[in-house]
Protein backbone atom coordinates (compact mmCIF):
# COMPACT_ATOMS: atom_id res chain seq x y z
CA UNK A 1 0.00 0.00 0.00
CA UNK A 2 1.34 3.41 -0.98
CA UNK A 3 2.09 5.75 1.93
CA UNK A 4 0.23 9.05 1.59
CA UNK A 5 1.86 12.31 2.61
CA UNK A 6 0.55 13.59 5.94
CA UNK A 7 -0.87 17.10 6.21
CA UNK A 8 0.04 19.51 9.04
CA UNK A 9 -2.90 18.51 11.26
CA UNK A 10 -2.13 14.80 10.89
CA UNK A 11 1.53 15.41 11.75
CA UNK A 12 0.61 17.42 14.87
CA UNK A 13 -1.76 14.66 16.04
CA UNK A 14 0.95 12.03 15.65
CA UNK A 15 3.30 14.22 17.68
CA UNK A 16 0.65 14.33 20.40
CA UNK A 17 0.55 10.51 20.39
CA UNK A 18 4.26 10.49 21.22
CA UNK A 19 3.74 13.17 23.90
CA UNK A 20 0.99 11.06 25.53
CA UNK A 21 3.33 8.06 25.58
CA UNK A 22 5.99 10.20 27.31
CA UNK A 23 3.34 11.05 29.93
CA UNK A 24 2.70 7.29 30.44
CA UNK A 25 -0.81 7.66 28.99
CA UNK A 26 -1.94 5.08 26.45
CA UNK A 27 -2.94 7.17 23.39
CA UNK A 28 -5.56 4.57 22.49
CA UNK A 29 -6.85 4.00 25.96
CA UNK A 30 -8.50 1.43 28.18
CA UNK A 31 -12.05 0.62 29.28
CA UNK A 32 -14.07 3.36 30.98
CA UNK A 33 -16.93 2.99 33.45
CA UNK A 34 -19.70 4.91 31.69
CA UNK A 35 -23.06 5.01 33.46
CA UNK A 36 -24.93 7.79 31.61
CA UNK A 37 -25.79 8.95 28.08
CA UNK A 38 -26.47 12.42 26.67
CA UNK A 39 -30.18 12.08 25.94
CA UNK A 40 -30.91 10.48 29.32
CA UNK A 41 -29.23 13.39 31.13
CA UNK A 42 -31.40 15.89 29.25
CA UNK A 43 -34.55 13.94 30.07
CA UNK A 44 -33.72 13.86 33.79
CA UNK A 45 -33.51 17.65 34.08
CA UNK A 46 -36.03 18.68 31.43
CA UNK A 47 -38.11 21.66 32.59
CA UNK A 48 -36.15 22.19 35.83
CA UNK A 49 -34.75 25.55 36.98
CA UNK A 50 -31.09 26.24 37.82
CA UNK A 51 -31.84 25.82 41.52
CA UNK A 52 -33.76 22.56 41.01
CA UNK A 53 -30.95 21.09 38.90
CA UNK A 54 -28.40 22.11 41.54
CA UNK A 55 -30.53 20.55 44.29
CA UNK A 56 -30.61 17.25 42.38
CA UNK A 57 -26.83 16.92 42.83
CA UNK A 58 -26.84 14.65 39.78
CA UNK A 59 -23.46 12.94 39.36
CA UNK A 60 -22.84 11.31 35.97
CA UNK A 61 -20.14 9.42 34.09
CA UNK A 62 -20.19 9.92 30.31
CA UNK A 63 -17.91 9.09 27.40
CA UNK A 64 -17.79 9.93 23.71
CA UNK A 65 -16.12 11.66 20.81
CA UNK A 66 -15.20 15.37 21.10
CA UNK A 67 -17.15 17.27 18.44
CA UNK A 68 -16.49 20.86 19.52
CA UNK A 69 -13.95 22.68 21.70
CA UNK A 70 -13.92 26.30 22.88
CA UNK A 71 -10.73 26.76 24.91
CA UNK A 72 -10.74 29.85 27.15
CA UNK A 73 -7.56 29.99 29.19
CA UNK A 74 -8.18 28.31 32.55
CA UNK A 75 -11.70 27.09 31.71
CA UNK A 76 -13.22 25.69 28.52
CA UNK A 77 -16.37 24.24 26.99
CA UNK A 78 -16.47 21.18 24.77
CA UNK A 79 -19.13 18.80 23.48
CA UNK A 80 -18.94 15.04 23.27
CA UNK A 81 -21.09 12.80 21.10
CA UNK A 82 -22.36 9.36 22.13
CA UNK A 83 -24.86 7.08 20.39
CA UNK A 84 -27.82 9.05 21.79
CA UNK A 85 -26.68 12.59 20.94
CA UNK A 86 -24.34 15.36 22.10
CA UNK A 87 -23.53 16.61 25.61
CA UNK A 88 -21.87 19.90 26.53
CA UNK A 89 -19.11 19.77 29.15
CA UNK A 90 -17.53 22.58 31.19
CA UNK A 91 -13.97 21.97 32.36
CA UNK A 92 -11.93 24.24 34.63
CA UNK A 93 -8.41 24.08 36.00
CA UNK A 94 -9.95 24.77 39.44
CA UNK A 95 -12.09 21.59 39.26
CA UNK A 96 -9.71 19.07 37.67
CA UNK A 97 -6.27 20.45 38.59
CA UNK A 98 -3.44 21.70 36.39
CA UNK A 99 -2.20 18.27 35.21
CA UNK A 100 -5.59 17.11 33.89
CA UNK A 101 -6.40 20.51 32.44
CA UNK A 102 -3.13 20.50 30.50
CA UNK A 103 -4.02 16.99 29.29
CA UNK A 104 -7.39 18.32 28.09
CA UNK A 105 -5.64 21.17 26.26
CA UNK A 106 -3.87 18.52 24.13
CA UNK A 107 -7.23 17.17 22.97
CA UNK A 108 -8.44 17.55 19.40
CA UNK A 109 -11.89 17.33 17.85
CA UNK A 110 -12.42 13.65 17.11
CA UNK A 111 -10.68 12.31 20.24
CA UNK A 112 -12.56 10.07 22.66
CA UNK A 113 -12.67 11.13 26.30
CA UNK A 114 -14.37 10.15 29.53
CA UNK A 115 -15.93 12.69 31.91
CA UNK A 116 -17.18 12.27 35.46
CA UNK A 117 -18.93 15.24 36.96
CA UNK A 118 -22.11 16.94 38.09
CA UNK A 119 -25.00 18.21 35.92
CA UNK A 120 -25.71 21.95 35.86
CA UNK A 121 -27.38 24.56 33.65
CA UNK A 122 -25.37 27.38 32.03
CA UNK A 123 -26.60 30.97 32.14
CA UNK A 124 -28.35 30.35 28.81
CA UNK A 125 -30.07 27.24 30.18
CA UNK A 126 -27.95 24.65 28.34
CA UNK A 127 -27.70 21.27 30.21
CA UNK A 128 -24.00 20.88 30.92
CA UNK A 129 -21.78 18.45 32.79
CA UNK A 130 -19.31 20.20 35.08
CA UNK A 131 -16.19 18.03 34.72
CA UNK A 132 -14.65 16.86 38.01
CA UNK A 133 -12.60 14.01 36.52
CA UNK A 134 -11.19 13.96 32.96
CA UNK A 135 -9.85 10.84 31.19
CA UNK A 136 -8.20 10.65 27.77
CA UNK A 137 -9.51 7.51 26.05
CA UNK A 138 -8.44 7.39 22.38
CA UNK A 139 -6.61 9.69 19.94
CA UNK A 140 -8.03 10.48 16.48
CA UNK A 141 -5.18 10.75 13.98
CA UNK A 142 -7.30 12.30 11.24
CA UNK A 143 -9.36 15.49 11.59
CA UNK A 144 -13.10 15.24 11.00
CA UNK A 145 -14.65 17.00 7.99
CA UNK A 146 -15.67 20.64 8.44
CA UNK A 147 -18.46 20.84 11.05
CA UNK A 148 -21.38 22.19 9.06
CA UNK A 149 -20.95 20.19 5.87
CA UNK A 150 -19.49 16.83 6.81
CA UNK A 151 -19.00 14.70 3.72
CA UNK A 152 -20.93 16.53 1.00
CA UNK A 153 -20.08 14.03 -1.77
CA UNK A 154 -22.75 11.30 -1.53
CA UNK A 155 -20.46 8.64 -2.98
CA UNK A 156 -17.87 9.42 -0.29
CA UNK A 157 -20.58 9.33 2.39
CA UNK A 158 -21.44 5.75 1.43
CA UNK A 159 -17.79 4.68 1.02
CA UNK A 160 -16.79 6.15 4.38
CA UNK A 161 -19.98 5.42 6.27
CA UNK A 162 -18.07 5.63 9.56
CA UNK A 163 -17.42 9.35 8.93
CA UNK A 164 -20.99 9.85 7.70
CA UNK A 165 -22.32 8.39 10.97
CA UNK A 166 -20.12 10.75 13.01
CA UNK A 167 -21.11 13.90 11.12
CA UNK A 168 -24.65 13.18 9.92
CA UNK A 169 -27.41 12.82 12.51
CA UNK A 170 -29.81 11.58 9.84
CA UNK A 171 -27.48 8.71 8.88
CA UNK A 172 -27.33 7.67 12.54
CA UNK A 173 -31.14 7.95 12.86
CA UNK A 174 -31.63 5.57 9.93
CA UNK A 175 -28.95 3.15 11.19
CA UNK A 176 -30.71 2.93 14.57
CA UNK A 177 -34.24 2.83 13.11
CA UNK A 178 -33.62 -0.06 10.72
CA UNK A 179 -33.09 -2.66 13.49
CA UNK A 180 -36.21 -1.36 15.27
CA UNK A 181 -38.22 -2.03 12.10
CA UNK A 182 -36.75 -5.53 11.78
CA UNK A 183 -37.42 -6.23 15.46
CA UNK A 184 -41.05 -5.10 15.00
CA UNK A 185 -41.38 -7.46 12.02
CA UNK A 186 -39.93 -10.34 14.05
CA UNK A 187 -42.28 -9.63 16.98
CA UNK A 188 -45.28 -9.52 14.64
CA UNK A 189 -44.37 -12.88 13.07
CA UNK A 190 -43.50 -14.48 16.41
CA UNK A 191 -46.85 -13.39 17.86
CA UNK A 192 -48.61 -15.15 14.98
CA UNK A 193 -46.80 -18.39 15.88
CA UNK A 194 -44.15 -18.31 13.15
CA UNK A 195 -40.67 -19.71 13.85
CA UNK A 196 -37.57 -17.88 12.62
CA UNK A 197 -35.10 -20.21 10.86
CA UNK A 198 -31.86 -20.03 8.88
CA UNK A 199 -31.17 -21.64 5.50
CA UNK A 200 -27.94 -21.86 3.44
CA UNK A 201 -26.51 -18.89 1.58
CA UNK A 202 -24.49 -21.22 -0.68
CA UNK A 203 -26.86 -23.20 -2.91
CA UNK A 204 -26.12 -25.79 -5.62
CA UNK A 205 -29.19 -24.85 -7.71
CA UNK A 206 -30.29 -21.46 -9.06
CA UNK A 207 -33.91 -21.33 -7.93
CA UNK A 208 -36.67 -19.64 -5.97
CA UNK A 209 -36.75 -16.50 -8.10
CA UNK A 210 -36.01 -15.14 -11.55
CA UNK A 211 -32.66 -13.39 -11.30
CA UNK A 212 -29.02 -13.56 -12.40
CA UNK A 213 -26.88 -15.12 -9.63
CA UNK A 214 -23.39 -14.66 -8.24
CA UNK A 215 -21.30 -17.81 -8.67
CA UNK A 216 -18.56 -18.95 -6.29
CA UNK A 217 -16.38 -22.05 -6.02
CA UNK A 218 -16.10 -24.47 -3.10
CA UNK A 219 -12.54 -25.81 -3.10
CA UNK A 220 -13.05 -28.88 -0.87
CA UNK A 221 -15.97 -30.12 -2.96
CA UNK A 222 -14.46 -28.78 -6.20
CA UNK A 223 -17.90 -27.53 -7.12
CA UNK A 224 -19.52 -24.24 -8.07
CA UNK A 225 -22.25 -22.80 -5.84
CA UNK A 226 -24.64 -19.89 -6.22
CA UNK A 227 -25.07 -17.20 -3.60
CA UNK A 228 -28.79 -17.53 -2.95
CA UNK A 229 -31.19 -15.38 -4.97
CA UNK A 230 -34.11 -16.43 -2.73
CA UNK A 231 -34.80 -18.44 0.42
CA UNK A 232 -38.00 -19.96 -0.98
CA UNK A 233 -37.09 -23.56 -1.80
CA UNK A 234 -35.30 -24.42 1.49
CA UNK A 235 -38.15 -22.84 3.49
CA UNK A 236 -40.77 -24.88 1.60
CA UNK A 237 -38.77 -28.02 2.37
CA UNK A 238 -39.29 -27.11 6.06
CA UNK A 239 -43.07 -26.90 5.44
CA UNK A 240 -42.85 -30.43 3.98
CA UNK A 241 -40.96 -31.42 7.13
CA UNK A 242 -43.83 -30.28 9.34
CA UNK A 243 -42.58 -26.98 10.79
CA UNK A 244 -45.84 -25.43 9.44
CA UNK A 245 -45.12 -21.71 10.01
CA UNK A 246 -41.60 -20.46 9.25
CA UNK A 247 -39.84 -17.24 8.25
CA UNK A 248 -36.33 -16.11 7.50
CA UNK A 249 -34.89 -12.59 7.45
CA UNK A 250 -31.65 -12.68 5.53
CA UNK A 251 -29.39 -11.42 2.77
CA UNK A 252 -30.02 -12.34 -0.87
CA UNK A 253 -27.61 -11.77 -3.76
CA UNK A 254 -28.53 -10.87 -7.34
CA UNK A 255 -25.88 -10.10 -9.91
CA UNK A 256 -27.76 -7.21 -11.43
CA UNK A 257 -27.73 -3.42 -11.74
CA UNK A 258 -27.57 -0.78 -9.03
CA UNK A 259 -29.91 2.19 -8.78
CA UNK A 260 -31.95 4.10 -6.19
CA UNK A 261 -33.98 0.99 -5.28
CA UNK A 262 -31.59 -1.90 -6.08
CA UNK A 263 -28.38 -3.16 -4.45
CA UNK A 264 -26.71 -6.46 -5.47
CA UNK A 265 -26.99 -7.73 -1.89
CA UNK A 266 -30.19 -6.95 -0.05
CA UNK A 267 -32.38 -8.19 2.80
CA UNK A 268 -35.79 -9.84 2.62
CA UNK A 269 -38.20 -11.67 4.85
CA UNK A 270 -39.75 -14.79 3.37
CA UNK A 271 -42.61 -16.35 5.29
CA UNK A 272 -44.54 -19.62 4.71
CA UNK A 273 -47.72 -20.83 6.38
CA UNK A 274 -49.12 -24.35 6.05
CA UNK A 275 -52.86 -24.29 5.31
CA UNK A 276 -52.62 -20.66 4.25
CA UNK A 277 -53.33 -19.11 0.85
CA UNK A 278 -53.28 -15.78 -0.97
CA UNK A 279 -55.91 -14.20 1.29
CA UNK A 280 -54.05 -15.12 4.49
CA UNK A 281 -50.84 -13.72 2.97
CA UNK A 282 -52.68 -10.45 2.24
CA UNK A 283 -53.78 -10.19 5.88
CA UNK A 284 -50.29 -10.97 7.19
CA UNK A 285 -48.50 -8.61 4.76
CA UNK A 286 -50.83 -5.70 5.46
CA UNK A 287 -50.66 -6.29 9.22
CA UNK A 288 -46.88 -6.69 9.24
CA UNK A 289 -46.24 -3.40 7.41
CA UNK A 290 -48.76 -1.46 9.49
CA UNK A 291 -47.40 -2.94 12.74
CA UNK A 292 -43.78 -2.10 11.82
CA UNK A 293 -44.82 1.48 10.97
CA UNK A 294 -46.73 2.00 14.20
CA UNK A 295 -44.20 0.36 16.53
CA UNK A 296 -40.92 1.57 14.99
CA UNK A 297 -41.97 4.94 13.51
CA UNK A 298 -45.20 5.89 15.30
CA UNK A 299 -47.25 6.92 12.26
CA UNK A 300 -49.12 5.45 9.27
CA UNK A 301 -48.92 8.29 6.70
CA UNK A 302 -45.71 8.73 4.74
CA UNK A 303 -44.16 10.78 1.95
CA UNK A 304 -44.08 8.97 -1.39
CA UNK A 305 -40.29 8.56 -1.61
CA UNK A 306 -40.54 7.95 -5.36
CA UNK A 307 -42.42 11.24 -5.86
CA UNK A 308 -41.96 13.46 -2.77
CA UNK A 309 -44.10 16.24 -4.25
CA UNK A 310 -47.00 13.86 -4.90
CA UNK A 311 -49.81 12.59 -2.67
CA UNK A 312 -48.90 11.13 0.72
CA UNK A 313 -49.29 7.39 1.19
CA UNK A 314 -51.69 6.17 3.89
CA UNK A 315 -51.19 2.60 5.10
CA UNK A 316 -53.89 2.81 7.80
CA UNK A 317 -56.70 1.96 5.33
CA UNK A 318 -57.36 -1.50 3.83
CA UNK A 319 -55.08 -2.11 0.85
CA UNK A 320 -56.74 -2.09 -2.59
CA UNK A 321 -56.90 -5.31 -4.68
CA UNK A 322 -56.70 -5.24 -8.53
CA UNK A 323 -55.81 -7.70 -11.31
CA UNK A 324 -53.12 -7.26 -13.92
CA UNK A 325 -55.51 -7.77 -16.87
CA UNK A 326 -58.11 -5.36 -15.48
CA UNK A 327 -55.48 -2.65 -15.13
CA UNK A 328 -54.13 -3.23 -18.64
CA UNK A 329 -57.66 -3.04 -20.07
CA UNK A 330 -58.31 0.14 -18.10
CA UNK A 331 -55.10 1.83 -19.32
CA UNK A 332 -54.86 0.52 -22.94
CA UNK A 333 -58.21 -1.04 -23.85
CA UNK A 334 -56.49 -4.40 -24.54
CA UNK A 335 -58.43 -7.23 -22.86
CA UNK A 336 -56.08 -10.18 -22.22
CA UNK A 337 -58.51 -11.80 -19.78
CA UNK A 338 -61.48 -12.33 -22.09
CA UNK A 339 -59.52 -12.71 -25.33
CA UNK A 340 -57.36 -15.81 -25.74
CA UNK A 341 -54.77 -14.20 -27.99
CA UNK A 342 -52.27 -16.31 -29.91
CA UNK A 343 -48.59 -15.42 -29.54
CA UNK A 344 -48.62 -13.77 -32.97
CA UNK A 345 -51.66 -11.65 -32.02
CA UNK A 346 -50.09 -10.68 -28.68
CA UNK A 347 -46.81 -9.70 -30.40
CA UNK A 348 -48.77 -7.54 -32.87
CA UNK A 349 -50.61 -5.84 -30.00
CA UNK A 350 -47.29 -5.22 -28.23
CA UNK A 351 -45.81 -3.66 -31.37
CA UNK A 352 -48.90 -1.45 -31.80
CA UNK A 353 -48.60 -0.21 -28.19
CA UNK A 354 -44.77 0.17 -28.22
CA UNK A 355 -44.25 -2.64 -25.71
CA UNK A 356 -40.79 -4.24 -25.90
CA UNK A 357 -40.81 -7.99 -26.72
CA UNK A 358 -37.82 -10.33 -26.16
CA UNK A 359 -37.21 -13.54 -28.09
CA UNK A 360 -38.17 -15.91 -25.25
CA UNK A 361 -41.50 -14.11 -24.58
CA UNK A 362 -44.81 -15.96 -24.49
CA UNK A 363 -48.26 -14.35 -24.24
CA UNK A 364 -47.82 -14.31 -20.44
CA UNK A 365 -44.56 -12.37 -20.69
CA UNK A 366 -46.24 -9.88 -23.01
CA UNK A 367 -49.07 -9.34 -20.50
CA UNK A 368 -46.43 -8.62 -17.84
CA UNK A 369 -44.61 -6.22 -20.20
CA UNK A 370 -47.88 -4.36 -20.89
CA UNK A 371 -48.40 -3.97 -17.13
CA UNK A 372 -44.87 -2.67 -16.55
CA UNK A 373 -45.18 -0.22 -19.47
CA UNK A 374 -48.62 1.23 -18.74
CA UNK A 375 -49.77 0.38 -15.21
CA UNK A 376 -47.00 -0.11 -12.66
CA UNK A 377 -46.34 3.54 -11.81
CA UNK A 378 -50.09 4.21 -11.37
CA UNK A 379 -50.23 2.03 -8.21
CA UNK A 380 -49.38 4.75 -5.70
CA UNK A 381 -51.54 3.89 -2.67
CA UNK A 382 -50.92 0.36 -1.26
CA UNK A 383 -52.32 -2.12 -3.78
CA UNK A 384 -52.29 -5.92 -4.05
CA UNK A 385 -51.82 -6.73 -7.75
CA UNK A 386 -53.21 -10.21 -8.61
CA UNK A 387 -53.80 -12.31 -11.72
CA UNK A 388 -50.25 -12.95 -12.92
CA UNK A 389 -49.61 -15.14 -15.99
CA UNK A 390 -48.41 -18.68 -15.29
CA UNK A 391 -45.24 -18.23 -17.41
CA UNK A 392 -43.76 -15.65 -15.01
CA UNK A 393 -44.75 -17.57 -11.84
CA UNK A 394 -43.08 -21.01 -11.92
CA UNK A 395 -43.59 -21.79 -8.21
CA UNK A 396 -47.23 -20.72 -7.88
CA UNK A 397 -50.54 -22.60 -7.81
CA UNK A 398 -52.77 -22.30 -10.89
CA UNK A 399 -55.94 -20.22 -10.69
CA UNK A 400 -58.66 -22.93 -10.74
CA UNK A 401 -60.93 -20.65 -12.79
CA UNK A 402 -58.36 -19.90 -15.54
CA UNK A 403 -55.19 -21.99 -15.96
CA UNK A 404 -53.45 -19.14 -17.88
CA UNK A 405 -53.05 -17.35 -14.54
CA UNK A 406 -51.88 -18.16 -11.02
CA UNK A 407 -52.79 -17.36 -7.41
CA UNK A 408 -50.25 -14.65 -6.76
CA UNK A 409 -50.05 -11.04 -5.65
CA UNK A 410 -47.42 -8.33 -5.68
CA UNK A 411 -47.80 -5.43 -3.25
CA UNK A 412 -47.19 -2.06 -4.88
CA UNK A 413 -46.62 1.20 -2.98
CA UNK A 414 -45.64 4.40 -4.76
CA UNK A 415 -45.54 2.55 -8.09
CA UNK A 416 -42.88 0.09 -6.86
CA UNK A 417 -43.06 -3.55 -5.76
CA UNK A 418 -42.66 -4.18 -2.01
CA UNK A 419 -43.85 -7.79 -1.62
CA UNK A 420 -44.53 -10.91 -3.67
CA UNK A 421 -46.86 -13.69 -2.47
CA UNK A 422 -48.22 -17.02 -3.69
CA UNK A 423 -50.65 -19.70 -2.93
CA UNK A 424 -47.74 -22.12 -3.15
CA UNK A 425 -47.54 -24.85 -5.76
CA UNK A 426 -47.53 -28.19 -3.93
CA UNK A 427 -48.22 -30.52 -6.87
CA UNK A 428 -44.86 -32.23 -7.61
CA UNK A 429 -45.90 -33.27 -11.14
CA UNK A 430 -46.94 -29.73 -12.06
CA UNK A 431 -43.80 -28.37 -10.36
CA UNK A 432 -41.55 -30.66 -12.42
CA UNK A 433 -43.29 -29.53 -15.61
CA UNK A 434 -42.87 -25.86 -14.63
CA UNK A 435 -39.14 -26.40 -14.08
CA UNK A 436 -38.95 -28.04 -17.55
CA UNK A 437 -40.58 -24.93 -19.02
CA UNK A 438 -38.01 -22.79 -17.18
CA UNK A 439 -35.20 -24.87 -18.72
CA UNK A 440 -36.69 -24.19 -22.17
CA UNK A 441 -36.60 -20.46 -21.34
CA UNK A 442 -32.92 -20.76 -20.41
CA UNK A 443 -32.24 -22.43 -23.75
CA UNK A 444 -34.15 -19.58 -25.46
CA UNK A 445 -31.81 -17.03 -23.89
CA UNK A 446 -33.31 -16.17 -20.47
CA UNK A 447 -30.31 -16.65 -18.15
CA UNK A 448 -32.47 -15.60 -15.16
CA UNK A 449 -34.78 -18.64 -15.44
CA UNK A 450 -34.85 -21.31 -12.72
CA UNK A 451 -32.87 -24.54 -12.95
CA UNK A 452 -34.39 -27.96 -12.30
CA UNK A 453 -34.24 -28.66 -8.55
CA UNK A 454 -34.71 -32.43 -8.44
CA UNK A 455 -34.43 -32.64 -4.64
CA UNK A 456 -37.13 -29.99 -4.19
CA UNK A 457 -39.49 -31.90 -6.48
CA UNK A 458 -38.72 -35.09 -4.50
CA UNK A 459 -39.53 -33.26 -1.26
CA UNK A 460 -42.96 -32.33 -2.68
CA UNK A 461 -43.53 -35.99 -3.55
CA UNK A 462 -43.52 -36.73 0.20
CA UNK A 463 -46.49 -34.38 0.46
CA UNK A 464 -46.67 -30.64 1.20
CA UNK A 465 -49.84 -29.21 2.76
CA UNK A 466 -51.69 -26.33 1.06
CA UNK A 467 -49.52 -23.31 1.79
CA UNK A 468 -49.27 -19.55 1.46
CA UNK A 469 -45.97 -17.71 1.17
CA UNK A 470 -44.78 -14.12 0.89
CA UNK A 471 -41.47 -12.32 0.41
CA UNK A 472 -41.05 -8.68 1.44
CA UNK A 473 -38.05 -6.47 0.62
CA UNK A 474 -36.74 -5.17 3.95
CA UNK A 475 -34.52 -2.46 2.44
CA UNK A 476 -37.32 -0.95 0.38
CA UNK A 477 -39.66 -1.11 3.38
CA UNK A 478 -37.06 0.69 5.52
CA UNK A 479 -36.71 3.31 2.75
CA UNK A 480 -40.47 3.88 2.80
CA UNK A 481 -40.81 4.01 6.60
CA UNK A 482 -37.80 6.31 7.07
CA UNK A 483 -38.84 8.38 4.03
CA UNK A 484 -35.47 7.99 2.30
CA UNK A 485 -35.45 7.89 -1.52
CA UNK A 486 -32.19 5.92 -1.95
CA UNK A 487 -31.49 2.32 -0.91
CA UNK A 488 -27.90 3.40 -0.18
CA UNK A 489 -29.17 5.49 2.72
CA UNK A 490 -30.68 2.44 4.47
CA UNK A 491 -27.90 -0.10 3.83
CA UNK A 492 -24.90 0.70 6.01
CA UNK A 493 -22.33 -0.53 3.49
CA UNK A 494 -23.83 -0.50 -0.02
CA UNK A 495 -21.92 -1.84 -3.05
CA UNK A 496 -19.88 0.95 -4.61
CA UNK A 497 -17.97 1.46 -7.84
CA UNK A 498 -14.25 2.12 -7.49
CA UNK A 499 -13.20 5.75 -7.03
Amino acid sequence: MEEKELNDQELIRRQKVEKLKEMNIDPFGQAFDRTDWSLDIRKKIEGLSHEEVEALNLHVSIAGRIMFIRKMGKASFFAIQDVKGKQQVYISINDVGEEKYNLFKMADVGDFVGVKGIVMLTRTGEPTVKCLEYTHLSKALRPLPEKFHGLTDKEERYRRRYVDLIMNEDAKRIALTRPKIIRAIQNYCDNLGFVEVETPVLQPIQGGATARPFITHHNALDKNFYLRIATELPLKRLIVGGLEKVYEIGRLFRNEGMDLTHNPEFTTIELYEAYGDLSSMMRITEGLIRSAAEKAIGKTEFINIFNPEGEKIDISKPFRVVTMCDMIKQETGVDFKNNHYTLEEAVALAKKHNVQVEKHFTVGHIIDAFFETYCEEKLVQPTFLCGHPVEISPLTKIDPEDPRFVQRFELYIGGHEFANAYTELNDPIDQRNRFIEQLKERDAGNDEANEMDVDFVESLEYGMPPCGGVGIGIDRLVMFLTEEPSIREVILFPCMRDR
